[in-house]
């Protein structure tokens, strides 16, 4: 059980780095980053939180994606509960405030996309599952043959052009993180050798289960 635990604690992290690099986006206040973009736009027209949005987004890619064959797994849940969480956590800490120099914005945006990147390296390689949207990104990387980062960009700018015709707040940064992602992410597994599509994922019964006997 040990591994397990250590698995969890790898995940978590994961998912907290994750929101970390999503507020660093957010707060460079130079556009918000394409998924953010969605989310601010559905939580406009719905008259609701953005990390409410989060999660009912990350509910319905997660359908989508179990349908074509993506297992779901602990990770895949908690990426889609978690994630939105943390955010909220951290934008009302008052830790991280909005900058107003561009130059200072750009630095933090790509600061922001790497912890991203890292993030999904930490939470995709505890093997329980890859969050709602990079499993779509792995899915689209399985079905079409191309890699994750053209993957990830294809992604990125689909919901930023969604995100905008809903009213999600657009920039010149968006732009920025919508093409650079996908190079923070290829660029991040690369120097970690690592390749998310021959990772092997425990499905969630398995992990409830270890995830029982561990807290009993």
């Amino acid at each position: 059980m040990k591994d397990f635990t250590l698995r969890l604690l790898r995940l978590f992290f994961g998912l907290f780095l994750y929101a970390l690099g999503i507020v660093l986006t957010m707060q460079a206040h130079i556009g918000y980053a394409p998924w953010e973009v969605f989310h601010a736009g559905l939580a406009k027209l719905l008259a609701t939180q953005i990390g409410t949005m989060t999660i009912t987004v990350g509910l319905v890619i997660l359908v989508i994606t179990f349908i074509f064959g993506e297992k779901v797994g602990l990770g895949t849940v908690f990426n889609m509960v978690f994630v939105g969480l943390f955010m909220n956590l951290l934008l009302s800490s008052g830790l991280f405030v909005e900058r107003t120099s561009p130059v200072i914005g750009v630095v933090q945006m790509m600061a922001g996309l790497f912890v991203i990147a890292l993030a999904s390296y930490f939470y995709i390689s505890s093997g329980f599952g890859a969050g709602p949207r990079d499993s779509l990104m792995v899915l689209l990387s399985r079905k079409t043959g191309f890699s994750v980062g053209v993957c990830r960009v294809g992604i990125e700018v689909s919901a930023t052009v969604a995100g905008y015709l809903l009213g999600g707040m657009l920039g010149w940064g968006t732009l920025l993180s919508a093409v650079a992602i996908g190079f923070c992410i290829q660029l991040t597994f690369r120097l970690l050798r690592f390749d998310p599509r021959l990772v092997v994922h425990e499905d969630l019964a398995a992990s409830l289960r270890k995830l029982t006997n561990t807290v009993s």
